[in-house]
Order: C-alpha cells, then sequence, then structure tokens
C-alpha cells in the first residue's frame, strides 16, 4: 500500500525561470497608462548619451492584479527603507513626480 501525497496547497504556485529571464532587464524610466480594463506598464532603458529609447518590456496588467502590485511594490520599498535607509523623492519633472 502507497503512502497518500500530502494534499497541495491550492494557492501554491510553483513558478519556473530560464536563464535568460533569470538574468534581468534594467529599465531606469517606467511609462504607465491604462484603460478600463487593464494597465499597460512599459519599462525603458535611458542611455544619457542617447536621445532616443525603446521599450524593453511590456507588462498589462488587469486592474486588480496592478493594485495589488502597487500595494506589495509600496510594502516591498518599506521593507527596504527599514534595512537600508529611506531612498530620496525624485526629482519633480515639469511640476510631477514621475512614478
Amino acid at each position: 500500500m502507497t503512502d497518500p501525497k500530502p494534499p497541495q496547497n491550492p494557492n501554491r504556485i510553483q513558478v519556473q525561470i530560464d536563464d535568460a529571464t533569470a538574468q534581468g532587464t534594467y529599465a531606469n524610466l517606467a511609462l504607465i497608462s491604462h484603460t478600463e480594463t487593464e494597465f499597460i506598464l512599459d519599462f525603458i532603458f535611458v542611455q544619457p548619451t542617447r536621445t532616443g529609447a525603446k521599450v524593453q518590456n511590456r507588462v498589462i496588467l488587469n486592474p486588480r492584479q496592478a493594485k495589488l502590485l502597487a500595494v506589495t511594490l509600496v510594502d516591498a520599498v518599506q521593507r527596504y527603507e527599514e534595512r537600508f535607509g529611506v531612498i530620496p523623492e525624485p526629482a519633480p519633472i515639469e511640476g510631477k513626480i514621475v512614478h
């Protein structure tokens, strides 16, 4: 008789990542737009010596996932600042802070 497998947590997802994706893509600018049904996050690397830039990655989220990402990112920044110190605020551009 074999032992039954322990019940798996239905909320737990086993995530895999290949080597190329694990290397990541650097971005120093993010543009965020939205429609009624989705948020679009474009990640860009702007080189100081160039006048143009190209979107490196685009992530499309539904509104619920966008809000969850925002909450999770705020929490991660707070934990980072508790460990490493306060991150300076970005400089305003044309009277607005770029988010």
